[in-house]
């Protein structure tokens, strides 16, 4: 079974830091796509930061303040987020997309972490 299990979050100063983690239990190469995603209303999630086939991308809002970064000898997935502005209760998720063959994706969550930035 393939988890992602998250860590960090919870509150910071406007303007301040804060760096998420999230430890997958396989690794991280294995994954078409992994990331941070942002729950809006309705349950949906959007993208904030996601590593999409090797390569980093980043929501508009988020640019030259968040990054992405993996270690892949830990299956280890940060976020490190600079200049934080105040939100509400938004929650982020590690989740990712892993390929198991026959053409279909499984796509997995993490449990979630509440963090005041509004992205």
């Amino acid at each position: 079974q393939v988890q992602l299990v998250e860590s960090g979050g919870g509150l910071a100063q406007p303007g301040g830091s804060l760096t998420l983690s999230c430890a997958a239990s396989e690794s991280l190469a294995s994954f078409k796509t992994i990331g941070w995603y942002r729950q809006v209303p309705g349950n949906q999630r959007v993208s904030v930061a996601r590593i999409f086939r090797g390569s980093p991308s980043y929501a508009d809002s988020v640019k030259g303040r968040f990054t992405i970064s993996r270690d892949g000898a830990k299956n280890m997935l940060y976020l490190q987020m600079n200049n934080l502005k105040p939100g509400g209760k938004d929650v982020q998720y590690c989740g990712g997309r892993r390929q198991r063959g026959g053409g279909i994706d499984d796509t997995y969550w993490g449990q979630g972490n509440p963090v005041p930035v509004s992205a």
